[in-house]
C-alpha cells in the first residue's frame, strides 16, 4: 500500500509521536508525585549567596546580547569552515571562491560591528 519511501517516515512519525507521549508521561507523573510547599523564600531571587537587593529585577544593556549573538555568528562561522578545510581538495577552486564570498561577508559584517562600537565590552 505504501511505497518504502514513505514506510520509512512512517517509521519515523510514529518514533516521534511515541517519544513525545512517553516524555509526558514521565512530565506528567513527575508532577504527581512532586511535593508542592510553595512559599515566599522559594519566590525571591538569588543572588549567588547574597541577599537580594530591590525587587530582583535589573535593566541591561542591549549591547551585552549583541556581543552574544555576535559571538554564535562566528562560532557557526567555524561549523561552516571546518568541513570545507577538511576537504579542500575535493572542492577545488569552486569551494575555495564560495568559502572566500562567505568569510567577506561575515568580515563585512564584523566591521559594520566594530565601527558601531559593538566589541567594546564596558
Amino acid at each position: 500500500m505504501y511505497s518504502d519511501f514513505l514506510r520509512d517516515y512512517l517509521i519515523v512519525v510514529f518514533f516521534g509521536i511515541l517519544a513525545f507521549a512517553v516524555v509526558g508521561a514521565f512530565i506528567g507523573l513527575a508532577s504527581l508525585v512532586r511535593p508542592d510547599r510553595p512559599s515566599e523564600a522559594k519566590n525571591t531571587a538569588y543572588e549567588s549567596g547574597v541577599d537580594p537587593v530591590d525587587g530582583g529585577w535589573s535593566q541591561s544593556q542591549i549591547r551585552y546580547y549583541i556581543f552574544a549573538l555576535l559571538f554564535v555568528m562566528f562560532d557557526v562561522e567555524a561549523v561552516f569552515i571546518f568541513p570545507w578545510a577538511t576537504r579542500l581538495e575535493e572542492y577545488g577552486m569552486f569551494g575555495l571562491v564560495e568559502m572566500t564570498i562567505f568569510i567577506f561577508i561575515l568580515a563585512l559584517g564584523l566591521g559594520y560591528a566594530w565601527r558601531k562600537g559593538v566589541l567594546r565590552w564596558v
